[in-house]
């Protein structure tokens, strides 16, 4: 049986307009806690954050829930991206 729900490719350019911290191991880490899509406000409960190397290039992916619905976000440089969706169950 398959427990997991396949990931809603969205790939649409967002705006992040907070912010929270959590006590990271070395340092404070920061993470979304409210965007904009499609200009409607979702806040975030809770979430992961990881890194990935792409060439030379470090990309910091985050796993955001709303308490229903997960959203994957994606941080390069200044933008941010809505890289996909995954309806809560």
């Amino acid at each position: 049986m398959k427990t997991t729900m396949e990931l809603f490719p969205v790939s649409k350019e967002i705006n992040v307009s907070a912010f929270y911290f959590k006590n990271g191991v070395a340092a404070m880490k920061s993470f979304p806690k409210q965007i904009e899509l499609d200009n409607t406000q979702v806040s975030f409960a809770d979430g992961l954050s990881y890194l990935v190397q792409k060439g030379q290039q470090i990309v910091r992916l985050f796993d955001m829930t709303d308490g229903n619905n997960t959203y994957r976000l994606r941080h390069v440089g200044n933008q941010w991206t809505l890289v996909g969706m995954r309806a809560g169950i």
